[in-house]
């Protein structure tokens, strides 16, 4: 492995570790986690984290992290397009037109959380 991805493994093992403590039941979004890694620009950065993150152990529950609108944009890295709602709903999160209702109320904002 040369080092750059060394690097980036160890920085999507940090995205990860931040997306395990979302709790049940709440958001975060891409530009929230790279804000508190202070990765400027880095919202795609973690996207591309959160898609690799399936086959990764303990378990990251990327379906908690959603744009900075609330909308559903990983949906699609889940198996099928329904899937990332499915889990938050069972997680009590409303969501519609893949889009999560209440965003701002069940925001977690790694900065300040942490």
């Amino acid at each position: 492995m040369n080092p750059i991805d060394k690097d980036k493994s160890d920085l999507y093992e940090l995205i990860y570790e931040i997306v395990r403590l979302v709790p049940k039941g709440r958001v975060t979004s891409y530009g929230a986690i790279a804000e508190a890694l202070g990765l400027r620009s880095g919202a795609r950065l973690v996207g591309y984290a959160m898609n690799l993150s399936h086959s990764v152990f303990p378990e990251v529950p990327a379906h908690r992290v959603v744009n900075s609108a609330g909308l559903l944009t990983g949906k699609f890295h889940f198996g099928s397009p329904e899937k990332m709602q499915q889990l938050l709903e069972k997680e009590g999160v409303a969501v519609r037109n893949d889009k999560v209702l209440s965003f701002s109320e069940l925001f977690w904002n790694p900065r300040t959380e942490l």
